[in-house]
């Protein structure tokens, strides 16, 4: 059989979601069989997707790639239609990893071993489907179905507030999707022709006004899921009731699902709505970074505290792909799978702090580095990677979205001076109140009420494994950013100049990569704030 012709991402998909139906038969009483047959189905489906990524995917071509297309319903053209490129690629490839590995953090679930490995491989799949499908109508559909694992986990296996959690979480989320559905039918009828595939509704030439209705109801959707303020609440929520698994879950994937789609939908399908919202994104983003930075600041309780972090740091992601330029779209992108990475690392640190301590109130900790001190390596190395220290992805991430926005020609120069000025800020304080959480854990004198009832072991051989894992790709693409950032170049070009084009003024000047230093006029921020007129 031809390689070439292999259907690698309907296995990928279709291989962990077949596998979690067998689970029930296995036979397995206390989990210890259980986790080893999803530990190795994890690890082939990544095994295959890594070998898909490195035989099969062409880094110079911006077009879809490992192309599959099966006729479901064909008087609707609705296929099973899955492909991947530059936007797609680098996410499946770290979904793969994250969903591995959380199985492997997962080794000590012993409440309904079965179900959790069950809802853990249906996962792998639907997330991997999310960034795989080119079909919008499926895409809700797996967009829907990725939500119930998500619910169950949080609802079954959280902590003693996990019904309101999950409750908010699917609230929220499901209440977004209906915008989906919305929009994606209207693109899908709109027209002389009747079809939901992706690249077929993004060449409909779309009235300007409903491509400002179809941007709005998206940017709802998936600013649910980035999470976008004030849209956010639910985070905060879901991270404070969850278990590690579900934490590097929920902040290594599902908030990538929302910058993804608007990298795909908003941006890639309606880039005369973009010109318009361009601005709304940046502020948004500066608005993200500050109040959730400020928030984090705040937080006494250490879940929390991650997770108005990570609120902080996709910020960067909608600077980056409102600045119209090469360079800080690639940095929102980098910035969307650095903190993929990080962020997994940062929630499974505070997991296995919480399973010695049994506490996650900084005021009941301190002193705890004396007899945890693999923990504290582990945990300094993870929160120097989370506050950008220089060498880690987190750096160049934010640095490209700080260099490519401040060097953009679509706004003028006072608007971008207090942008990065107020973005820099946000940046500021990150290692503030990263390394005060580490003083206050780890620093000081022992609590004596603490070290009296909890057993402060330090970290086992699979907890220092998985930190080491994700280190060595923020490590490796912060002293050497090539080698993502070439996955997804010649896609992030492709989309950068039909952005520009949606410019008028834009798109009569040169595009160079990366963009010259050279300040726009105040007169061609409005060009970007009222509608742009006709038709691409």
């Amino acid at each position: 059989m031809n390689l070439a012709d292999f259907p690698w991402l309907t296995f990928i998909i279709l291989f962990p979601i077949t596998a979690a139906l067998l689970i029930p038969v296995i036979p397995d009483k206390d989990g210890k069989t259980v986790r080893w047959y999803a530990l190795i189905v994890g690890l082939i489906d990544l095994a295959v997707t890594v070998y898909a990524f490195y035989s099969q995917y062409d880094l110079s071509n911006p077009e879809l790639q490992l192309v599959e297309s099966y006729a479901w319903v064909p008087q609707l053209d609705l296929n099973w239609s899955v492909g991947a490129d530059g936007l797609s690629m680098p996410l499946i490839l770290l979904t793969a990893f994250i969903t591995t590995l959380a199985i492997l953090a997962a080794w000590p679930v012993t409440l309904k071993p079965k179900l959790f490995y069950f809802l853990m491989l249906a996962m792998y799949g639907g997330q991997i489907a999310v960034f795989a499908v080119q079909d919008m109508l499926l895409f809700f559909l797996v967009w829907e179905l990725e939500l119930v694992p998500v619910y169950l986990i949080l609802a079954i296996w959280g902590g003693k507030k996990r019904q309101y959690a999950a409750t908010k979480f699917i609230l929220y989320t499901a209440g977004g999707s209906l915008f989906i559905l919305l929009a994606a039918l209207t693109m899908a009828f709109y027209g002389d022709t009747v079809t939901f595939d992706m690249r077929a509704i993004a060449n409909k030439d779309y009235a300007m006004n409903l491509q400002l209705w179809l941007y709005g109801g998206f940017l709802i959707a998936y600013g649910v899921k980035l999470p976008i303020f004030p849209l956010h609440t639910w985070l905060p929520d879901a991270h404070g009731e969850a278990t590690a698994p579900a934490h590097m879950l929920l902040a290594g994937i599902l908030l990538k699902m929302g910058g993804y789609a608007l990298f795909r939908m908003n941006a890639g399908m309606l880039p005369d709505a973009h010109a318009v919202f361009a601005p709304v994104l940046v502020i948004l983003g500066v608005v993200n970074i500050i109040y959730a930075a400020l928030t984090s600041f705040a937080q006494r309780n250490l879940k929390r505290k991650i997770a108005y972090s990570s609120i902080s740091h996709m910020g960067f992601v909608l600077i980056g792909l409102g600045s119209f330029t090469d360079l800080g779209t690639s940095g929102a992108m980098l910035q969307m799978v650095s903190h993929g990475l990080i962020g997994a690392s940062l929630f499974f640190m505070v997991g296995a702090t919480y399973d010695r301590t049994h506490t996650l109130m900084l005021d009941e900790m301190g002193g705890v580095g004396q007899k945890m001190r693999k923990v504290f390596a582990m945990w300094t190395a993870c929160s120097l990677a989370s506050l950008a220290l220089p060498g880690m992805s987190g750096f160049v991430a934010e640095l490209m979205v700080f260099v490519g926005f401040a060097t953009s020609d679509a706004y003028s120069s006072t608007f971008k001076v207090i942008v990065v000025f107020l973005a820099a800020v946000g940046v500021i304080l990150t290692p503030i109140y990263l390394l005060s959480m580490l003083r206050e854990i780890f620093y000081g004198p022992e609590n004596k009420e603490l070290v009296s009832h909890e057993v402060l072991v330090d970290a086992e051989p699979r907890e220092v494994f998985i930190i080491a894992s994700l280190l060595v790709p923020i490590i490796g693409i912060g002293l050497y950013p090539k080698i993502l950032t070439q996955v997804y170049d010649a896609t992030i070009v492709q989309l950068t100049a039909r952005l520009r084009d949606s410019v008028p003024t834009l798109a009569q000047k040169p595009h160079s990569k990366p963009v010259a230093l050279q300040p726009a006029p105040l007169a061609d921020l409005p060009v970007l704030v009222a509608p742009v007129i006709g038709g691409r």
